[in-house]
């Protein structure tokens, strides 16, 4: 099945570049660019498109706020898009705000151009994206902001054991294979833990597992 993508960004050789790269890919289409936060809001509602590339500095509407709108409840789509976040520093406010925003990944705009059709594919599966450099530092800096909440702690009693300790090292920033080696089992069961952590806590996707792990207290920030 092929990838559909938006493309907001409000410069035009960034647009035409990002384009170009991933047209050429198997599966990947570019179905619709945006120069602004209006137009990408206006545009992801009409082209209803799997994954969407928001640049976070745009005028008219930022980024975030054109991330929020898409995702809001109050305006439900019946096709929600992922949304990769385009970033231009390492450790950046603005990221922070994307997580509570919606969105299912981060990527800087200096990555390598196999970086982003690989962050296409990864958010359009279901999964979430980090963009390597941004790491653990972010999630970390991000949970010293957010106070254990007594909800989240209720939520995890429905969780197995088992799924406590994946969505730890989930919230410790671990991929599927280094869970998969720490607790002896296969990557693919790992992965079954994962969807049903995300089912059972209705969250979007492991960003928001992240968050949730923090929220739940099961990580703690860094010193």
């Amino acid at each position: 099945m092929t990838i559909s993508v938006v493309i907001a960004d409000d410069q035009a050789m960034v647009r035409a570049g990002f384009a170009a790269l991933l047209d050429a890919q198997d599966g990947i289409e570019v179905i619709g660019q945006a120069a602004d936060g209006v137009e990408a809001v206006d545009l992801v509602r009409r082209a209803k498109p799997d994954v969407v590339l928001m640049d976070v500095r745009m005028p008219q509407l930022d980024g975030l706020q054109a991330t929020r709108s898409i995702l809001s409840p109050a305006h439900p789509l019946p096709h929600v898009p992922r949304i990769i976040m385009l970033t231009t520093f390492d450790i950046d406010d603005y990221v922070y705000e994307a997580l509570e925003s919606g969105a299912s990944g981060f990527l800087l705009k200096d990555s390598l151009p196999a970086d982003l059709v690989h962050a296409v594919r990864v958010v359009a599966a279901g999964d979430a994206l980090l963009a390597p450099r941004i790491t653990r530092r972010l999630i970390e800096q991000f949970g010293k902001s957010r106070p254990t909440t007594s909800r989240a702690s209720l939520e995890l009693n429905a969780l197995t054991e088992r799924e406590r300790e994946v969505l730890t090292l989930i919230g410790q920033g671990r991929s599927n294979g280094e869970i998969a080696g720490d607790l002896f089992i296969s990557e693919q069961t790992v992965k079954t833990h994962v969807g049903k952590i995300l089912q059972k806590l209705q969250l979007r996707d492991r960003v928001h597992a992240v968050i949730f792990a923090y929220d739940a207290g099961l990580v703690s920030p860094a010193a």
